[in-house]
């Protein structure tokens, strides 16, 4: 396909405002910028010949009110183009248009009739529309003024390792009609279900894209399919409108900060899903929308001289993130949201596409993310990182450094197959509940550097894990190719919904075995929204365009599995209150100083010593309390509880195993409470507070195939307090405690 010839800037009668001759033209910042006079328009472009700013009376209006053309000799200093034009106001909606040259084999992509979204730009309003020539209209800026009563909000700072993340999709939480809020699929929506956020027990919400993209395909491709998930940006700082429940440019970004006020208002913090690694513009067949038109070289990694676009995101183009232009305009960017927005962290999508140079390389310290590393200004946000991309970089383990922690693929995959039944995944099982040593001890990180998770909003939910053994993607109309093949998951006897009360029964243990293992781990947990009450998909595990029923959050599953909730409720309450599984160091298996127990133990079956090279699929670990003197380094503070001993039996081979209790002293002589247990229905699966029946070391525990137990002991006193306790207690023998017998199940 021969290029494009360059085309002209439109010759129209557009209104020109005469614009005072003497000026004071800020350079920066860039963006639209409040001043008492007026705004000021500041935009970067090397290789542009002509600037202009349209302005627009209303949202739908296809033609400008008014152009104002900057004047390269006044109104650029070196590459920037700036314009102060008295009497704007916030709300005042703009486009930037930018003559140059047309020149796609050597990547220059200028086109003077493209009306161009301001990289900068903190809210955009309206639809993609056509003008009378046929050329496309994208959604106008607006000028915002960042004011806004806060009432004395600032960011929460809770330490990482203290962190319990919820994934959710801002419009799904609360689309359906089923969530009886006022605004459906709106920032003001998330506020009414605080309520149940708080009541789960998580600390903080990561929200999947909420920077501006196109919901639709962007005219004229019409036959595409929708962009429900947000992963195609269209302006990194403003804050997407189709999730606001006004409708007046502008009232977005007040709503936004009304969400996140409320949130850290109920003790929860706000991490946002980030898109840096590409935008809606696409390769060379997308539109010129924004980037492309301003300086296409600079924004975007190129081959072949400029003429094709690197494309390591899977979606057409690679932003070049360490070009210093578009390294100023990342870490521009994540400051706007952290002061602007008050946002207490960043989740990097791809973010090993940040790792690459302008050739694609893996630099080994690449700039971009040293910057974000160095920041004062994100010195107390979280930033993790999504350790791939799509081009085969894989990261997991080394990512960056100390500041960064990492979603931990690997646990997925791990905890996956080993509850799957795979053969072999005891070890790596052990390694992942200890906080994946393997991946981060050598990197001088810690367990919290991991964030572990089952499920994300990419893949299966864990209702369809445990109910699917393949994808349903045909709803996508991409003839089941697209998502991913490699889930790990299992039907357990019939694909899809069943009425077997067998299957069901088992679907249901292994959904607790999932979760139970993900909330006694050491690192950082992260659930997937509707996982708590088995939200499904119907098996789509790559819902990136169902804006429906496929993906929006049922809420009449709270109240169906409610049995399911409460087990969560009670995890995430007995993790937050006992610092033992939320380590700021990794464990040794060696005593904490003297003659104090080893930190973590492992046993077979048998209670003896495990031989990992035997592939057997049963695992007792024991998680010893943490010392005092660690949970007042750990926890300065004193709001997170007191530590607690920690035993899990945990069994996924394919019949059933007599688990007899570990030998040695200080294991058996500790008062175990039962806490978890998959074998049991509810109520029975989890005991309150950790604070079940009291269990002996006397008999042999069956497990059957597929099952879990999580037994708590608060650590032993020294002899002269622990008689008094015993006596307290009414203990009358070794056998009996309050004269009830012990015993290794509870009460039926």
């Amino acid at each position: 396909m021969p290029p494009r010839k360059p085309r002209a800037a439109p010759r129209r009668s557009y209104a020109e405002r005469p614009l005072p001759t003497l000026q004071f033209n800020h350079p920066l910042p860039y963006g639209a910028v409040l001043r008492d006079k007026g705004v000021q328009f500041v935009v970067y472009s090397h290789s542009a010949t002509g600037m202009r700013v349209l302005l627009y009376d209303r949202v739908n209006d296809t033609e400008p009110a008014e152009v104002i053309q900057l004047d390269p000799s006044r109104d650029r200093w070196g590459d920037i183009w700036s314009i102060l034009v008295p009497g704007l106001a916030p709300g005042q909606l703009y486009h930037l248009q930018a003559d140059g040259p047309f020149d796609p084999a050597h990547g220059q992509r200028f086109d003077g009739r493209a009306r161009l979204i301001d990289p900068y730009a903190r809210a955009l309003a309206g639809d993609f529309l056509t003008d009378r020539d046929e050329v496309l209209v994208p959604p106008k800026c607006v000028v915002i003024d960042d004011a806004f009563d806060w009432q004395g909000d600032r960011h929460l700072r809770r330490a990482l390792a203290d962190t319990v993340i919820y994934e959710l999709h801002v419009r799904g939480f609360t689309a359906s009609p089923s969530s009886g809020v006022a605004h459906p699929g709106t920032y003001l929506g998330v506020i009414e279900k605080i309520p149940y956020l708080k009541s789960l027990g998580v600390t903080a919400v990561e929200l999947m894209p909420v920077h501006e993209f196109p919901p639709q395909p962007i005219p004229p491709a019409r036959a595409g399919r929708g962009n429900y998930w947000g992963y195609d940006p269209l302006a990194f700082f403003a804050p997407h409108r189709g999730y606001a429940a006004g409708s007046e440019p502008g009232d977005q970004v007040r709503e936004f900060k009304e969400m996140v006020r409320a949130l850290h208002a109920a003790g929860i913090e706000v991490i946002l899903d980030v898109v840096f690694n590409h935008t809606a513009e696409g390769n060379g067949d997308g539109p010129t929308v924004s980037m492309k038109g301003l300086e296409n070289r600079v924004y975007y990694m190129l081959a072949d001289g400029g003429a094709t676009y690197r494309n390591y995101s899977g979606c057409g183009n690679t932003v070049n993130g360490n070009h210093p232009i578009v390294r100023e305009l990342i870490f521009l960017c994540l400051r706007h949201w952290v002061h602007n927005f008050h946002v207490d962290g960043f989740r990097f999508d791809l973010a090993s596409i940040l790792s690459r140079d302008r050739n694609g390389d893996i630099l080994p310290n690449p700039p971009i993310v040293e910057l974000i590393t160095e920041d004062p200004l994100l010195a107390d946000t979280k930033i993790i990182a999504e350790a791939w991309d799509a081009a085969g970089a894989y990261q997991v383990g080394s990512f960056a450094s100390l500041r960064w922690a990492e979603w931990n693929g690997k646990y997925r995959d791990d905890v996956r197959r080993y509850w799957k039944g795979d053969p072999g995944f005891t070890g790596q099982v052990a390694t992942r509940l200890a906080g994946s040593s393997d991946l981060y001890s050598g990197q001088e990180r810690q367990p919290y550097h991991s964030i572990n998770f089952v499920t994300s909003h990419d893949g299966f939910t864990l209702a369809d894990l445990v109910s699917h053994s393949r994808k349903h993607n045909e709803a996508n109309g991409e003839g089941n190719r697209d998502g991913d093949d490699n889930n790990f998951s299992d039907n357990h006897g019939a694909e899809g919904a069943s009425d077997d009360a067998t299957i069901n029964a088992l679907r249901s243990r292994q959904v607790r075995n999932l979760l139970a293992t993900l909330l006694l781990s050491q690192g950082v947990p992260m659930l997937e929204a509707g996982d708590e009450c088995r939200r499904t998909q119907g098996g789509n595990n790559n819902a990136y365009c169902q804006d429906n029923a496929v993906s929006w959050f049922d809420w009449s599953l709270v109240e169906t599995h409610s049995d399911l909730i409460r087990f969560v409720r009670e995890l995430l309450r007995f993790r937050l209150g006992n610092p033992t599984l939320r380590r700021r160091e990794f464990l040794r298996g060696v005593g904490d100083a003297g003659d104090a127990p080893p930190d973590v133990e492992w046993f077979s079956a048998a209670g003896g010593d495990v031989d990992w090279n035997q592939g057997d699929s049963s695992l007792t670990c024991f998680f010893t309390a943490a010392t005092v003197e660690n949970v007042q380094k750990e926890d300065a503070a004193g709001t997170w509880g007191l530590p607690r001993n920690v035993l899990i039996l945990l069994h996924a081979g394919q019949a059933p195993v007599e688990f007899v209790f570990p030998r040695g002293d200080a294991v058996r002589n500790l008062p175990w409470r039962w806490f978890v247990d998959t074998r049991q229905p509810a109520p029975f699966d989890v005991h309150a507070d950790a604070r079940g029946p009291l269990v002996a070391p006397s008999e042999p525990l069956l497990m059957p195939p597929g099952s879990l137990v999580c037994l708590v002991a608060d650590p032993v006193p020294p002899a002269p307090r622990r008689i008094a306790m015993q006596a307290a207690q009414g203990v009358s023998s070794p056998e009996s405690v309050g004269g009830v017998p012990r015993r290794l199940a509870p009460p039926p």
